[in-house]
């Protein structure tokens, strides 16, 4: 029996993969954040965000910021998949190195209990140069969250759907029971996938969940 359906964010809700460098956009600083990226994501997350967090952003104006997160346009279909899960009895979650912000606003929106994203600090609408990464670059830190959670809900990893679109989501789809790659160009995600939808839009999931809850 599921009894928990965790989401990634960035290319699951949204059609981007890195938020991150969409606040590179509206801070005019995208093509040092590709370069900075590109150098320090898998290697050095500490002096990624140094260099990028404390150094190209701090003191930008975070109105800026706030716009873009509140007009991010989400995939089709978000609506009918939550409608269709309400009094399926699962927990839900976002486990993603996106933005809190962004992760804040889907999980008000569709009554999602758990999210654990990175939070840029922002007081007095600056960007203070902090930066809270629980999640980091993800690619391990997702697995060590996935845990506590599921230790926190007295469930089993193979209790849980978990439905992500990168490498970053690897380590999960090889614990939880459903594994879900969803609109993924990632063929190694895939190879540990046990369902593949191909598709950016959300009610093409409704399908592939309903038939294993209703094999519960």
């Amino acid at each position: 029996m599921y009894k928990l359906i965790i989401f990634d964010c960035d290319g699951v809700f949204f059609p981007d993969v890195n938020i991150w460098m969409k606040v590179h956009e509206v801070f005019g600083t995208l093509e040092e954040g590709k370069l900075l990226t590109e150098k320090y994501l898998d290697s050095d997350y500490d002096r990624l965000v140094e260099e990028v967090v404390n150094k190209l952003w701090k003191g930008k104006d975070a109105s800026l910021y706030f716009d873009m997160i509140n007009n991010i346009s989400l995939h089709k279909g978000i609506d009918d998949l939550f409608n269709y899960l309400i009094g399926k009895n699962l927990e839900k979650a976002i486990i993603s190195g996106s933005s809190l912000d962004l992760v804040k606003r889907i999980s008000e929106s569709y009554k999602i209990n758990f999210v654990f994203a990175n939070e840029l600090v922002i007081k007095n609408n600056l960007v203070t140069g902090e930066f809270n990464w629980s999640v980091g670059n993800a690619l391990e830190n997702k697995a060590s969250i996935f845990h506590k959670l599921i230790m926190d809900l007295n469930i089993d990893a193979k209790e849980a759907i978990y439905i992500g679109d990168s490498k970053r989501d690897i380590h999960i789809f090889k614990e939880v029971g459903l594994p879900i790659a969803f609109n993924s160009k990632d063929e190694e995600l895939k190879k540990h996938s046990k369902e593949i939808v191909n598709s950016n839009d959300l009610r093409d999931l409704i399908p592939v969940l309903d038939k294993h809850l209703r094999l519960i």
